[in-house]
């Protein structure tokens, strides 16, 4: 079936949301977010979240099934994240998923959560198809791909300790920033200039690698030391330092690599995605290049369902469908080459 109509369901941390899609279109996309509970807390607690998945979780379906137009009874699959995040929170999407599936009497196929973000692209530009290279920078993740084929790609590179997205949010911690740290770390960039020097993280080595952990120290350091001599220093100015640090990184080595591997388009995915200066710089440096980037809306970026149902389409045609006896993890390794089928 060329234009399958699928459900996709997440709820691998804070988000609780439903999308449909027929094809590559987009017919619904809802969401259900504790994040502001969350907030109060300093980040997200496991036991809240898995709890607020529950009471949402059938909500968002039936939104997006109303929204989409469409009946139970139309769906040609369900695509749900089984990994990688809270593993109690997932467990409440793949139960919900799998009772539909066998219910409607329609394939259940498990998503993984870094194949989703990969996929958002799909949805942005209907006409994109592979060979690409794609820059993955979320709260988990960071690295430099090359899409092959829809189902397989290879790793060129990644962090070799922390994440972009957890830098963010550590620097926001220490900048007394309130929680989710990314945006707000990005808002006061917005302030300041980039005028505090900055670890320079593999720059020029470590082929496609990245490295987040020096610059975080570097950061909390700073503050501390600011701090214990009783000298001041703009807050705006050490945020948009970091934020040129870290994401100038990724823009320089991700252009490197479309050159070396001689692809003409560049994607990107993943919940740091969503930074305006990142997505700036990438645009800026693809078009001094001479290749044709493809960002998903800022929406797509973020934890979202519309990126499960955009892989759960690729599986679909595939033909990688799950068992009902499908269970959750925690954790997914992102493998350094070779395809990674859905379960």
């Amino acid at each position: 079936m060329k234009e399958p109509l699928i459900l996709g369901i997440e709820s691998s941390c804070d988000e609780t949301a439903a999308a449909v899609i027929r094809g590559r279109s987009l017919l619904s996309d809802e969401i259900i977010s504790s994040a502001a509970v969350q907030a109060k807390y300093g980040g997200v607690v496991p036991e809240i979240a898995s709890r607020a998945h529950t009471d949402a979780v059938d909500e968002v379906v039936s939104r997006a099934i109303n929204a989409a137009g469409v009946g139970l009874s139309d769906l040609d699959a369900v695509a749900v994240t089984y990994g990688a995040g809270l593993l109690g929170a997932l467990l409440v999407g793949l139960s919900f998923a799998k009772g539909l599936a066998y219910s409607c009497g329609i394939p259940l196929i498990g998503v993984d959560h870094i194949r989703g973000h990969l996929a958002a692209a799909y949805l942005e530009d209907p006409a994109l198809k592979p060979p690409f290279v794609t820059l993955l920078a979320s709260g988990g993740h960071t690295a430099i791909l090359y899409t092959k084929t829809e189902t397989e790609f290879e790793v060129l590179g990644g962090t070799r300790d922390d994440a972009a997205g957890e830098a963010f949010d550590k620097v926001a911690r220490v900048l007394s920033l309130p929680y989710p740290g990314g945006p707000h770390v990005e808002a006061l960039a917005r302030e300041g200039t980039p005028s505090i020097p900055m670890p320079k993280m593999l720059k020029g080595v470590g082929g496609y690698d990245f490295s987040y952990s020096g610059l975080k120290t570097h950061i909390i350091n700073y503050v501390h030391t600011m701090s214990a001599r009783g000298a001041s220093y703009r807050p705006a100015d050490l945020a948009c330092s970091f934020q040129h640090a870290a994401l100038d990184i990724l823009v320089e080595k991700t252009v490197e690599a479309a050159q070396e591997k001689g692809v003409t388009v560049v994607t990107a995915g993943g919940g740091v995605v969503a930074n305006g200066y990142l997505r700036e710089a990438l645009g800026a440096a693809c078009q001094k290049a001479g290749l044709a980037l493809v960002l998903p809306a800022k929406r797509h970026c973020t934890d979202n369902a519309a990126m499960i149902a955009a892989e759960g389409l690729i599986q679909y045609r595939a033909g990688n469908f799950s068992p009902l006896t499908l269970n959750a993890e925690a954790s997914i390794p992102l493998r350094r080459s070779g395809s990674d089928p859905a379960p």
